[in-house]
């Protein structure tokens, strides 16, 4: 099928003796077929036989330079042969596309409708004027040089096609129906022609007619699934939910492993409330590497955010496992994986998948980001310091990971790395100031662990300086304080506004109370500690029940306590001795 859709320039060079020239009497005829994008065209004496030949020479000169996109200097030579012979229809055309090659459309302008009055019957001409108005934004006047053309030059009917073009960019819908159908009569059915009438009514949101139309590239093109694809959306748009399945149900005859049409059959079966046939549509589209991997993380996107839903939780779960087995060297495929499983919860699988896609593109911040916040998640202290450092060998600027391999440290009790990188990484949050309380929470806890209580005291006034309310920091701060038998008053405030906040946590009415107990105000802490056992058999607060109670002289209550924490194996080391002597020891 032949195409007209691009203007043509014409760079030949035409002879410039007989055909070129008219005298003035010709010109006025000339003038008057050139209907209404004619120029009036000087009137001038008829060159003798030598002016001719100068001319064109000059011409022929400045065609060199034209070709050689010298503009200017064919400008000059393509302008002295005008000067001698202005009626000729070539050099005015000539003139007209140097000037459009020079960005001087207004200048262009006159000499390519004197060209055409000239020569009324070269297409060339009209075009070249079409350009100039169209570049203009002058498009009524462009579409009135299309229809001289069609209407002045023999056998031009191809140029119905750069109308159509013209109008359609105008948004003149109407008249580019018009020209197609004046393009069908002179061509036939073509499929350029059903494909441009079928865009215009879906413009103008006449969804019939374009269906319409989309039946008949069908019956010209029954073996291009595209436009089966095409046929069913917008059988599916105009809520002709059979019919789109039927259109489908062809396609897949020509293409039976066709992603794009099982997808639409999964939507589709889908709206029927068909989910088991939904779902099955979906699958074997995934399972096809002709579905790129684009759209697969699309439509699992759209999973995502409907999760967590345990009605769609295992179709996610199959459908970035088929993602992964049909592109296994896309980090995309692992990446969309991690999202979707830290959703629903299995956060180990996440973050090995998170891993795999660093694996082939560690360029994203964030999935660095998701793989060390699900190691913490995941209380692996150890792969969170690896994976952080991993991490600032890429980003030795992000503060995150200074925390988070800080973090990793502090739990591994390397409490000197620790507060290196947590000191380094606070400096980095100087304006984050959340991100500031975070480091600062954590130095309080690495300093006190070194014995460096100034400073660990420190870090934690300024925490509290911004979160008066931190549970961490008002439970460790003051249970430390405890221990140091410093600052008790202190600890007691901090610790008591923790259990007005909350009020049944037994591990904070835990610190309460052996922070009165290091005040010697035993029944208080006693008090305090009954409400923790009797939420909690923390193996420490059961143990403190009992160190109270002996100090209240209730030793075989004292003693029947540290017997039960024992038993969970995680109290002091002084409980065998406490209950071999039956004695406290501190």
């Amino acid at each position: 099928m032949k195409t007209f859709r691009k203007y043509v320039l014409a760079t030949c060079c035409l002879a410039l003796i007989g055909a070129g020239e008219s005298n003035a009497q010709s010109v006025k005829k000339k003038a008057k077929t050139g209907a209404e994008v004619a120029a009036p065209v000087t009137q001038a004496q008829q060159p003798s036989e030598r002016d001719r030949q100068i001319s064109e020479a000059l011409f022929l000169d400045g065609m060199k330079y034209f070709m050689l996109e010298d503009y200017q200097q064919a400008l000059q030579l393509f302008q002295k042969a005008y000067a001698i012979t202005p009626n000729n229809a070539t050099i005015n055309y000539k003139i007209g596309e140097t000037y459009l090659q020079l960005q001087d459309t207004k200048s262009a302008m006159p000499f390519a409708q004197a060209a055409i009055a000239l020569e009324s019957k070269n297409a060339y001409y009209y075009l070249l004027l079409a350009q100039l108005q169209t570049g203009q934004k002058q498009y009524d006047q462009a579409a009135q040089t299309f229809n001289a053309l069609l209407r002045n030059v023999p056998n031009s009917e191809e140029y119905l096609f750069n109308l159509a073009d013209l109008y359609l960019s105008q948004s003149r819908f109407d008249d580019a129906l018009k020209t197609y159908d004046r393009i069908e009569k002179q061509f036939g059915e073509l499929e350029q022609i059903y494909v441009s009438r079928q865009q215009i009514y879906l413009r103008q949101k006449d969804v019939v007619r374009a269906i319409e139309e989309g039946e008949k590239l069908l019956r010209l093109n029954p073996n291009e699934i595209r436009y089966f694809l095409a046929q069913a959306e917008l059988y599916n748009a105009s809520k002709k939910t059979d019919e789109a399945i039927a259109t489908l149900s062809r396609a897949l005859k020509l293409e039976p492993n066709n992603p794009f049409a099982h997808l639409m059959l999964s939507d589709l079966n889908r709206q029927k409330g068909k989910l088991n046939e939904s779902e099955k549509q979906v699958k074997i589209a995934f399972a096809s590497p002709e579905l790129d991997i684009d759209t697969k993380v699309r439509i699992l996107v759209d999973f995502i955010r409907q999760l967590p839903n345990p009605d769609i939780e295992d179709v996610s779960l199959e459908l970035v496992d088929l993602t992964i087995q049909t592109h296994p060297e896309e980090a995309k495929a692992y990446a969309v994986a991690g999202d979707l499983q830290t959703i629903v919860g299995k956060k180990e699988l996440a973050r090995n998948n998170y891993i795999k896609a660093v694996g082939l593109d560690d360029s994203h911040f964030k999935i660095w980001q998701q793989i060390v916040l699900l190691d913490a998640e995941l209380g692996q202290a150890d792969s969170m310091v690896v994976h952080s450092e991993q991490a600032l060998e890429l980003f030795p600027n992000q503060a995150v990971f200074w925390f988070y391999n800080g973090t990793g440290h502090l739990i591994e009790k390397n409490y000197d790395k620790a507060v290196k990188s947590l000191e380094f990484g606070k400096r980095l949050a100087a304006g984050e100031p959340q991100l500031a309380v975070q480091f600062n929470m954590q130095l309080g806890d690495g300093y006190n662990a070194l014995k460096e209580y100034k400073k660990s005291d420190e870090a934690y006034e300024a925490v509290l300086a911004q979160d008066p309310k931190n549970e961490h920091v008002l439970n460790n701060y003051s249970y430390f304080l405890s221990l140091r038998n410093e600052k008790l008053e202190r600890a007691k405030e901090m610790a008591a506004r923790l259990v007005k906040l909350h009020p049944n946590n037994p591990n904070y009415l835990d610190t309460y109370a052996w922070v009165l107990y290091k005040m010697g105000k035993y029944t208080e802490a006693r008090q305090y500690l009954e409400q923790a056992v009797a939420i909690s058999d923390d193996a420490t607060v059961v143990e403190h029940y009992g160190d109270v109670l002996f100090k209240l002289g209730k030793k075989e209550e004292a003693v029947s306590q540290w017997q039960k924490a024992k038993l969970k194996g995680e109290a002091s080391a002084f409980i065998d001795q406490k209950i071999k002597d039956r004695k406290l020891y501190e």
